[in-house]
């Protein structure tokens, strides 16, 4: 059997303010494998978020161990934690918010071709081969982020996450604030790129609905703890868990 692409061991992180103390991920273990979509629900608080920043460093981790492709990162800085982002990057919820408002999208897609050594005519091409590759014209890289509509600045966010050749993308809420019919088209393109590419996807969100349609395996999260997993129709039809079966319930 192949060795997991990510494998997070006993991840706890405890956030501290002053005499207070809050546990936001609680002894959370899994494995994602090359080519899967893993998905990871659970309510706002639940702590699905908060690990999606740990895997990506962008907070730390209390305790546990998180594994890329067989090395340990769990605590890397500096030239590693670059190097470990050429492997994994992070799509947000909000993908307006997540360009810089003064640049063109074309400029925000090709800043890490850029921070690689890429000349700027390379860099250009290869901004114009992305945006086709996530369905927008190669004019829109001319484009500032409040021109595009949200849909459009979310297929320019999963091309700037792209640009790199990453491993495993994680999509943290990325289609929530978007409408059904253009959450549907991102997921189709998500799921073109994990067809055709091999991509890894860890997608969070609180939609059991959309994890159904897109993920091979679900992780339910309550309170900081996975309180279930399976495969997503096996939980839908058949929910172990009361909380389970009020996520389930409210999208019935």
């Amino acid at each position: 059997m192949s060795e997991p692409i990510l494998k997070a061991e006993n991840l706890k992180k405890v956030f501290v303010s002053g005499k207070k103390s809050f546990t936001a991920v609680d002894d959370v273990s899994f494995e994602l494998m090359r080519g899967q979509c893993l998905g990871i629900v659970g309510e706002s608080g639940s702590g699905k978020s908060t690990l999606a920043r740990m895997i990506t460093r962008l907070v730390g981790t209390t305790e546990g161990k998180i594994s890329l492709m067989g090395r340990n990162v769990t605590h890397v800085k500096g030239k590693e934690l670059r190097s470990m982002y050429q492997e994994i990057q992070m799509v947000f919820q909000m993908p307006v918010e997540s360009f810089d408002p003064r640049r063109t999208l074309g400029d925000g897609i090709g800043e890490s071709l850029r921070n690689m050594g890429m000349s700027r005519r390379e860099t250009e091409r290869r901004v114009r081969e992305l945006l086709q590759r996530c369905g927008l014209e190669p004019e829109f890289a001319g484009r500032y982020p409040h021109q595009v509509s949200g849909g459009q600045c979310q297929r320019a966010a999963i091309a700037r996450a792209l640009a790199v050749n990453p491993s495993i993308l994680i999509c943290d809420e990325a289609t929530s604030a978007l409408d059904v019919t253009v959450q549907k088209q991102i997921l189709d393109l998500l799921a073109d790129l994990k067809e055709k590419e091999q991509l890894s996807i860890l997608m969070i969100c609180h939609d059991l609905a959309l994890v159904q349609y897109f993920c091979d395996e679900v992780l339910v999260m309550y309170q900081g703890k996975i309180v279930e997993r399976g495969i997503p129709d096996e939980i839908i039809r058949h929910p172990k868990e009361e909380y389970t079966r009020r996520l389930v319930d409210s999208v019935l």
